[in-house]
């Protein structure tokens, strides 16, 4: 049973920075912020989880079956993740390539102390054995003094290496391309890890440069032990609010420019790009197959197709689709017959999911996975992990990834050139 106190705060971007920075005295933590985002299917301005009573971790075999018991047996709030490899759980898949970071395929916790963010109030939802501490915390946070991002001299000279050069990943895409002129897929998205090794970073530091840079609606800092991941997503896979369903995959990538001209030139060129409109439909229509597995009939719309969206780095096409759904079906279920999401697989999703894993030279891990959260209710919201850093402290192993989608029309240097205007956020925090 959680306990609830609600207090009024007069600066809302102060207090989450002090609430983040608090969340440090704890080895497990979710933290994830919307960024003053606000659309129709917002919930909260963001939201930490911290302290577990109870937690999952699992490895590919039956996790998602493991998630389900999990959450009918809290039905309460559990936070967690899901690694992009569960899809070997789901189909007949392997995962063989390199992995330095060695994440856990899943994991989520019952947090014993939960702080949600709305408008200029703060609402502490705590079990009953830690409700006392409530207005003690509260007090604790509000008088927190932050150090300045610019007093922060960053992680030490990175080093960053290719886990693919240029002319390997033209050749990757070429073979790729032949796949798709073949017609064993249609579209896939291929990812390429950009990593360092022996580097020691500040996670909570980097994590705040990173999402200064970005402001995205759906960044996430997740720390489980020795493992970090510092998001800076800007897309959702999949939300559940009662009875319905949304889904905003993006496919449609263009860079932001410093003049106002040609930085709206670059937005109305994405907007009427064949090529880039061709891959958010076919992933759309992939989405409406998935989501139609358990909707209510005649339910699947696309709410907004291929509507262009900008944020401080770079222009995104962003597409909504929803669906109504029987409160009877399991909420996990939900998630696995949709996942992974197909704006990180292709199309068709499982011949996409052999070719990339035979192509790609890393495994994603949490990369191409979900961070989100389970309500008491079972509704549920989960971004898609990409414009990530993760983070092996132990192994002081530093990993991102970026990819676009290859279709048929597919240049491989444009492909290449998309992928470094992807990683340029992640590059920065670290190069500074």
């Amino acid at each position: 049973m959680r306990k609830k106190a609600t207090y009024t705060i007069r600066d809302v971007a102060a207090f989450k920075e002090a609430l983040l920075d608090w969340a440090g005295r704890f080895t497990e933590v979710v933290w994830l912020d919307s960024n003053q985002h606000q659309d129709q299917y917002s919930s909260f301005e963001a939201v930490l989880a911290v302290d577990p009573l109870t937690s999952i971790r699992a490895d590919t075999h039956n996790a998602f079956d493991a998630l389900r018991a999990y959450q009918k047996t809290t039905q309460d709030w559990i936070f967690g993740y899901l690694s992009y490899d569960l899809k070997n759980d789901i189909e007949a898949l392997s995962s063989d390539n390199a992995d330095g970071l060695n994440f856990p395929e899943l994991y989520f916790f019952q947090p014993k102390k939960l702080i949600r963010i709305k408008g200029n109030k703060v609402d502490f939802l705590y079990l009953n054995g830690v409700a006392e501490d409530m207005e003690t915390d509260f007090s604790e946070i509000s008088e927190l003094k932050v150090a300045d991002m610019e007093s922060d001299n960053g992680p030490e000279a990175a080093k960053i290496k290719l886990r693919i050069f240029k002319d390997e990943y033209f050749k990757r895409v070429s073979r790729l391309l032949h796949h798709i002129h073949r017609g064993d897929v249609y579209e896939a998205n291929f990812c390429q890890e950009f990593y360092v090794e022996a580097l020691e970073i500040k996670p909570y530091a980097t994590y705040r440069r990173l999402n200064a840079i970005s402001r995205p609606p759906f960044a996430a800092f997740m720390r489980l032990d020795d493992k970090y991941l510092l998001s800076a997503s800007p897309e959702r896979y999949l939300k559940k609010m009662g009875d319905t369903l949304i889904s905003q995959p993006i496919k449609g990538t263009a860079r932001r420019a410093k003049d106002k001209e040609e930085d709206e030139r670059l937005k109305k060129a994405l907007e009427t790009d064949t090529k880039e409109r061709a891959e958010n439909i076919m992933i759309v229509d992939l989405v409406r197959n998935d989501l139609s597995k358990n909707a209510n009939k005649g339910s699947v719309r696309v709410a907004e197709l291929c509507k262009v969206y900008s944020f401080p780095q770079v222009h995104q096409m962003i597409s909504t689709i929803t669906a109504e759904v029987s409160q009877a079906i399991d909420p996990v279920q939900l998630i696995r017959e949709s996942f992974p999401m197909g704006s990180m697989t292709g199309a068709p999703k499982v011949s996409a999911m052999k070719i990339i894993e035979a192509l790609e030279a890393s495994k994603r891990s949490l990369y191409s996975g979900a961070v989100g959260y389970f309500t008491p209710e079972g509704d549920f919201d989960f971004n898609v992990v990409i414009r990530s850093i993760l983070y092996n402290a132990t192994r002081k192993y530093v990993s991102y990834s970026v990819g676009s989608a290859i279709t048929a029309k597919a240049a491989p240097d444009r492909e290449y050139e998309e992928c470094l205007i992807k990683a340029k956020a992640m590059r920065e925090v670290l190069e500074r």
